[in-house]
C-alpha cells in the first residue's frame, strides 16, 4: 500500500529515535502502586531506572529505598529525581541528597548502586504543596547539588514548559548558562522534541507518561514488564554510550570520584549513534 505524501513525511519524522534504540530507561515513583518486576524489565531492554526520591514539602518517596535494592540486584543502573517547588531551593537540594545518601547507606553493600544519577524535576507543580519552582530557584538548586557532589544534575521538563519558562524576558542569560551545565531530559508524548534551546540537543526523551503516548504503538511501547502504564524514555545513543553517560555523571554517596569520560568524546559518541541510525533508516526506506 502506498503512503500519501503527508503520511510518509510523518512516518519519516518519527522514525530516527526508534531506529537506533528502543525505550531503555524507565522512571518510577510512589504513584506506581505495583511491585515492579525489574528482572523482566532488564530482559525487555531496560538498562536504567530513575526513581523519585523526594518531593514537596520535604517528603521522601516511600518506595525509593526498597526499589533501589531490587533494581540494582537485577543489574540495572540507578537514578533519583527531586520534584521541585517554590520553597527554599538549597534546603530542597540538601533534603534530596539526604534521602539519596541514607537509602544508599542502608542498602545491602552487595546491591548498592555504584553511583546515583541525580535529576531535578523542573515542571509546573499542580499536585503538591509549595508552588512552582522559578528559574532562579532551579539555578540555586543545581548549584547546590554541584557544590556538594561535584556533579550537575540532569534537568527534566516537558518541551512546552521549558520553552515557555526559559524564553521569559525575566530570565537572564547567566541563569540559562548555569542550567545548560545540566544534561537535558525532556518530555513530549507526540513527537521527537525539537525546541531544546539553549541546549544543543536532549540526552533523554520521555515519550510516554503513565501509558499516555501519541506515537505509533507498533514502534513505541507504553508498558514494560508488569508496569502496564509506564513512563518510558529513549537515550540518545548506544547502550555503551548510555552506561558511560550514566557512570560519568553519577554521584558516589559513599565518597570517591565517579568515572568520568571526556565530555567531548561522550557527546560525539551520542551524535555518531544518532547519525548512524538515521543513515541506516534511510537505507531501509529506499
Amino acid at each position: 500500500m502506498k503512503l500519501s505524501i503527508s503520511r510518509a513525511a510523518v512516518f519519516i519524522f518519527l522514525v530516527p529515535a526508534s531506529a537506533f534504540a528502543a525505550s531503555n530507561v524507565v522512571n518510577l515513583s510512589h504513584y506506581d502502586l505495583m511491585r515492579p518486576d525489574f528482572v523482566t524489565m532488564r530482559s525487555e531492554g531496560i538498562f536504567g531506572v530513575i526513581h523519585e526520591a523526594s518531593y514537596p514539602r520535604f517528603d521522601r518517596d516511600s518506595q525509593y529505598a526498597t526499589r533501589q535494592q531490587a533494581a540494582t540486584r537485577a543489574g540495572l543502573l540507578w537514578g533519583a529525581y527531586h520534584f521541585g517547588d517554590a520553597t527554599d531551593p538549597v534546603r530542597q537540594a540538601d533534603h534530596f541528597l539526604s534521602v539519596v545518601s541514607n537509602a544508599w547507606a542502608q542498602a545491602d553493600p552487595s546491591s548498592r548502586p555504584t553511583g546515583v544519577l541525580l535529576v531535578l524535576d523542573f515542571e509546573k507543580n499542580g499536585h503538591y504543596p509549595g508552588g512552582t519552582m522559578r528559574v532562579d530557584q532551579a539555578v540555586s538548586f543545581v548549584e547546590r547539588i554541584r557544590g556538594r557532589t561535584g556533579q550537575y544534575p540532569g534537568l527534566y521538563s516537558n518541551e512546552y514548559n521549558l520553552a515557555r519558562v526559559l524564553n521569559n524576558p525575566k530570565v537572564t542569560n547567566g541563569q540559562r548558562a548555569v542550567l545548560t551545565n545540566c544534561w537535558l531530559w525532556i518530555a513530549n508524548y507526540h513527537y521527537e522534541p525539537r525546541a531544546t534551546a539553549p541546549w544543543g540537543h536532549w540526552a533523554l526523551w520521555q515519550y510516554c507518561g503513565d501509558g499516555k503516548c501519541g506515537l505509533p504503538r507498533s514502534v513505541y511501547r507504553t508498558s514494560v514488564a508488569n508496569v502496564r502504564k509506564a513512563e518510558l524514555n529513549i537515550f540518545r545513543g548506544t547502550r555503551t554510550a548510555l552506561e558511560d553517560f550514566w557512570q560519568g555523571r553519577a554521584w558516589q554517596p559513599g565518597g570517591g570520584k565517579p568515572r568520568r569520560e571526556a565530555e567531548r568524546s561522550m557527546t560525539a559518541d551520542m551524535q555518531v549513534s544518532w547519525q548512524a541510525a538515521e543513515s541506516a533508516q534511510s537505507e531501509t526506506l529506499r
